[in-house]
């Protein structure tokens, strides 16, 4: 619990420094669209680095040598980042919501299945627990919406973000692009509650799947993992507008 205290201690600082606008808003935006873009897509082994990540994204400009699907990766889950910020006043997530993340950032790559619950079975190497069967998904996504609506106020924002992304990669519902999804649905809930998103490095890859499984038995640790991300995110927030870091008495 020591970090949802934290946590709220930063969050008091930024809140102070709202409303954000214009200009502001736009680097806000920008900034969080690069490192949340590359570092989702770096965990899934997607090869470029941030920087072309950037270039890419802003600039439009095609990186030699890379696999073309990186590219479209890159490009398509800066789209779905876009949309994951039209949600930021609902303070709410959806069944629609879940298949249209899902589909801006799959379409590029296989459109059959972009948006669309997969019809097989999965198996995720190295883990050591299943997914929802196909035949389950639909009641599996329903529940897991319902929890969302009736469930959501129980928790700390930062902790029901985090078992929101435990939940979904559980289920597992689309053919690929389920663990960059749940990040989204993550950073979603986050945003909306006014906090910003969270990043998870690639060089965190190992203790970010370790956690994530062992979060089938006991989820505290997983939770303190995306909280501790969190907070990461609140110091470089407020160290960029040179913020002075709160102390607690």
């Amino acid at each position: 619990m020591e970090y949802l205290e934290k946590l709220d201690l930063y969050q008091n600082v930024i809140n102070d420094l709202r409303p954000f606008e214009g200009e502001m808003l736009k680097q806000i935006k920008d900034f969080y669209r690069i490192g949340l873009t590359w570092t989702s897509n770096a965990l899934e082994g997607n090869s470029l680095t941030e920087s072309e990540t950037k270039v890419l994204i802003e600039d439009g400009l095609t990186v030699g040598g890379r696999p073309l699907r990186d590219m479209f990766e890159a490009v398509d889950h800066a789209r779905a980042y876009n949309y994951m910020f039209t949600l930021i006043g609902n303070k709410e997530i959806n069944e629609k919501d879940i298949i249209y993340l899902h589909k801006l950032f799959y379409q590029n790559i296989d459109a059959d299945f972009a948006g669309r619950y997969r019809d097989i079975p999965v198996f995720i190497s190295g883990y050591n627990y299943p997914v929802t069967k196909e035949e389950n998904i639909q009641s599996e996504i329903d529940n897991l919406c319902k929890w969302i609506k009736t469930e959501r106020e129980k928790y700390h924002p930062v902790e029901f973000a985090a078992i929101l992304h435990k939940k979904f990669v559980f289920i597992h519902p689309f053919k690929d692009g389920n663990g960059r999804v749940a990040r989204l649905l993550m950073n979603t809930a986050l945003i909306q509650d006014g906090f910003l998103p969270a990043l998870i490095p690639p060089i965190l890859r190992s203790e970010y799947i370790y956690l994530l499984e062992k979060a089938h038995k006991d989820d505290r640790p997983f939770i303190d993992f995306i909280a501790e991300r969190e907070l990461e995110s609140q110091k470089d927030f407020l160290r960029l507008l040179q913020i002075p870091l709160p102390k607690r008495d």
